[in-house]
């Protein structure tokens, strides 16, 4: 019983993401961006990080060029999202009901926060934007970022990064899940590795990472405020019959 009703459960939930995964898609292709259009705002966001001197990305993938480490970094952004993201959902799923919705809600409110910003302002990530920075994933990952890789992700949606947002979200969802101490650092270390490894590649500006970040925290805080909102009685279904016989005895003379 208890099996049939995890997997009921499961369905409704898969069910729920290829629905939320679907209208991204969809949302994504009605406005897709020139890369003119993507770089020029890249540009404005790779001038605001040198006015405000945190402009590392060059120094970041210059000091993690080893053959070893570009390897690692860049395999490790591309199973962020198409592997570790949904084995992450399974196993908090499976351990705690309370640490799964809101994971899930954090999820889906940082795809609903990101798409419009995606559409409104297409940012080109620094491999594309023309800055002297290289494609390390192409390079060394086990999938290139070109050609009909396109079908699976956005070119032009360097801000927010979600790698980085959907990181911090399921270290500090796994954490919460687990008891043992190296468990839980290892879960915590888990965002910070994507951060560095989006950076390194060639992904992602710092300026992404904190607005990664900033999504993750508003779709957690939207989902904790949600949980304290007074759940909406429900109806209870009354026969007829029950209806006429309580309004029989109410009506009788004692």
């Amino acid at each position: 019983m208890r099996t049939s009703r995890w997997l009921r459960g499961w369905r409704r939930e898969l069910a729920l993401f290829i629905a939320v995964d679907l209208l991204y898609d969809l949302g994504r292709g009605a406005f897709a961006a020139r890369l003119s259009v993507a770089r020029a705002h890249a540009h404005w966001v790779f001038h605001l990080e040198r006015s405000l001197h945190f402009a590392i990305e060059a120094s970041v993938q210059h000091a993690l060029s080893g053959s070893v480490s570009t390897f690692v970094l860049a395999n490790v952004y591309l199973s962020a999202q198409l592997m570790v993201l949904p084995v992450a959902l399974v196993w908090v799923y499976r351990r705690s009901a309370d640490i799964y919705r809101d994971l899930r809600n954090t999820v889906i409110g940082v795809w609903a926060i990101a798409l419009p910003v995606f559409a409104l302002y297409p940012v080109a990530p620094p491999r594309l934007a023309g800055i002297g920075l290289k494609d390390s994933v192409t390079e060394q990952g086990a999938v290139a970022l070109t050609g009909h890789s396109t079908l699976f992700y956005n070119p032009y949606a360097a801000v927010p990064s979600l790698h980085v947002g959907l990181a911090f979200a399921i270290g500090v969802a796994i954490a919460a899940s687990v008891r043992r101490r190296p468990a839980k650092l290892l879960a915590f270390a888990w965002g910070p590795l994507v951060a560095v490894s989006v950076v390194a590649t060639g992904n992602h500006y710092v300026f992404d990472v904190a607005t990664g970040l900033l999504a993750a925290a508003v779709g957690f805080a939207v989902s904790r405020l949600s949980r304290r909102l007074p759940a909406r009685p429900q109806a209870v279904p009354v026969s007829l019959g029950r209806l006429l016989s309580q309004a029989a005895s109410e009506g009788a003379p004692t």
